[in-house]
């Protein structure tokens, strides 16, 4: 994936009320408090999904709700906690099952 900050929007219907997209980050984003900052934002933006360490040195997650929460999670993905230098993000439509919370994986 490109270091580049680019955002591709889900394609949304007028019948459809939840956009979801994985999001990569890169950067310093590993032994910053990434993770439990994300988990703390998307919960006060009440979307699901999770956040998770990739073995890259990346941060990868999926958020799933309104499109307008979802959007604004991502803007603050390109900031990141104040340990973070996000160098990189990329956020893509996704179709995967986010779940019905938002939580921390493991390392994948």
């Amino acid at each position: 994936m490109s270091s580049s900050l680019t955002t591709q929007s889900a394609e949304s219907n007028s019948n459809s009320a939840t956009e979801t997209n994985k999001v990569v980050i890169k950067g310093r984003v590993q032994g910053v408090f990434y993770r439990d900052w994300t988990v703390e934002n998307a919960t006060e933006l009440g979307l699901k999904g999770w956040v998770r360490n990739k073995r890259d040195g990346s941060v990868e997650a999926l958020f799933s709700g309104p499109p307008e929460k979802v959007q604004e999670m991502i803007q603050r993905c390109r900031r990141g906690p104040p340990a973070a230098s996000v160098t990189g993000l990329v956020a893509v439509p996704s179709d995967e099952d986010p779940g019905t919370v938002f939580e921390r994986k493991r390392t994948a």
